[in-house]
């Protein structure tokens, strides 16, 4: 533990990473300050509907998500969700549309250009989504919490135009700290806003388990323990990796006498979750859907099938829901990871896995090895996400129970690793002991 403070404090000594830090910093408390300033014509204090209606189901996803600011009815209300929205269909009609191919391919200047073609989207996302949310707004809150009248012109402009410039503001945050600060920044922003419902939703357990007799101390302890487990289940997860054995020839070097070179040994890291997040975000997309086109009708039966997938933590919606985990899971994995062109780019290099010629038949082989490793990685990853449903079927309270699992920590666990990771590269490169690692600092050597 002393090591590790040594760490800490080895941190504050590079000037460089200081500054990246406190930066970073500013600009996330710049993000809170944002999702407590409520949209212009709205009573903050006739809010308390919009906040029951996040509470519970899968309205509370989005407010996780946009750190509370949706149940606020906030400036940043939209979070960055339209943004990671961009992001995604802008990575799938890269595979269908050349242009989008091409522009994959040509380095820094093709992903500015992405990049741009992201954003632009992003507001014609925001647009359509605004409507949507102040719709929401007048239907859910009472007429007296509005200080402008509904149906006017100008009360619509004006909230949508601020929701998508909170949008946009949000983005711009995001990328000046993955610029100028450390990490990733739309992950941070995502991350924080999650981590800002944590205080609240555990209070909220330690009362009703220790003031309302829901269990005693005991309880308590348990689920903090099954709660760190499922953290160190996540971490593992997404470190894991199967590492393919790579040997390159043997080669002759010429000069004033000729010597033979051994070949180096090396890997391919294949991770077991390739796919990462997306699989669960996909699906959580795909499971607004059901609910979507039934409610427009009136039937008994679509009414069953509208409350059986608003119910997030109910048998059928979670039985769907893991299905299309793995089913997003190997698709994803199949669009990200080109197996051929490791196999062309190995062949060039003068590689070759051992007992395996190069070429066709070393993609084939790492195919096959990404299908299997896939398999188990889609289960485990379904497995995480449906874990808040089991255990507030086993009496956790549900604001509690999203920790437990799923998007949010997945998403906590991969930021946070990724952040350290970086960290550690500018200490490891200022000649001192990374975080993860104990030890005296290390001395330079000439």
């Amino acid at each position: 533990m002393k090591k590790f403070f040594e760490s800490i404090a080895n941190v504050w000594k590079i000037e460089e990473l200081r500054n990246r830090i406190t930066f970073t910093l500013g600009l996330l408390l710049v993000y809170r300050f944002g999702a407590h300033v409520t949209l212009p014509g709205i009573d903050p204090t006739h809010l308390a509907a919009l906040t029951s209606q996040t509470k519970d189901g899968i309205a509370s996803i989005l407010d996780m998500f946009t750190g509370g600011s949706f149940s606020k009815a906030s400036v940043f209300a939209l979070g960055i969700m339209p943004y990671i929205s961009a992001s995604i269909v802008v990575q799938l009609m890269g595979i269908a549309i050349p242009y989008l191919q091409k522009l994959q391919k040509e380095g820094e200047s093709g992903r500015k250009k992405l990049n741009q073609i992201t954003r632009w989207l992003t507001i014609a996302i925001t647009l359509v989504q605004g409507p949507g949310y102040i719709y929401n707004l007048h239907r859910t809150l009472p007429a007296d919490a509005f200080l402008m009248p509904l149906d006017s012109f100008s009360f619509l402009f004006s909230s949508v135009l601020i929701l998508t410039t909170g949008t946009i503001f949000a983005m711009w945050l995001g990328e000046k700290i993955t610029d100028k600060g450390i990490g990733n920044g739309i992950s941070l922003l995502i991350m924080v806003g999650i981590l800002a419902r944590l205080p609240q939703a555990f209070l909220q357990e330690f009362t009703s388990t220790i003031t309302n007799n829901g269990g005693g101390p005991m309880i308590l302890v348990i689920e903090v323990i099954v709660w760190l487990l499922v953290i160190i289940s996540c971490v593992l997860l997404v470190m894991a990796v199967r590492k393919i054995p790579v040997q390159y020839a043997r080669r002759t070097v010429s000069g004033d006498f000729e010597q033979d070179v051994n070949g180096n040994r090396q890997w391919i890291p294949l991770k077991l979750n390739a796919a990462g997040v997306m699989p669960i975000i996909f699906a959580q997309a795909i499971m607004f859907i059901p609910a979507a086109l039934a409610g427009l009708s009136q039937s008994d039966t679509s009414q069953t099938i509208a409350g059986a997938f608003s119910n997030m933590f109910g048998l059928w919606y979670n039985l769907v829901f893991a299905s299309l985990i793995i089913l997003f899971t190997y698709f994803y994995t199949a669009i990200t990871v080109p197996t051929n062109k490791m196999a062309d780019d190995l062949k060039r290099s003068g590689g070759f896995i051992p007992g395996i010629r190069p070429g066709v038949e070393t993609s084939d082989f790492l195919d096959k090895i990404m299908s299997l490793i896939t398999f188990p990685g889609s289960l485990f990853l379904a497995l995480i996400a449906i874990f808040p449903a089991i255990v507030v079927n086993l009496g956790v309270q549900q604001a509690w129970a999203m920790f437990f699992g799923g998007t949010s920590l997945i998403i906590m666990v991969g930021v946070a690793i990724d952040t350290i990771q970086q960290i550690n590269s500018y200490l490891l490169n200022k000649h001192y002991d990374g975080l993860m690692k104990s030890g005296k600092n290390r001395k330079a050597v000439a």
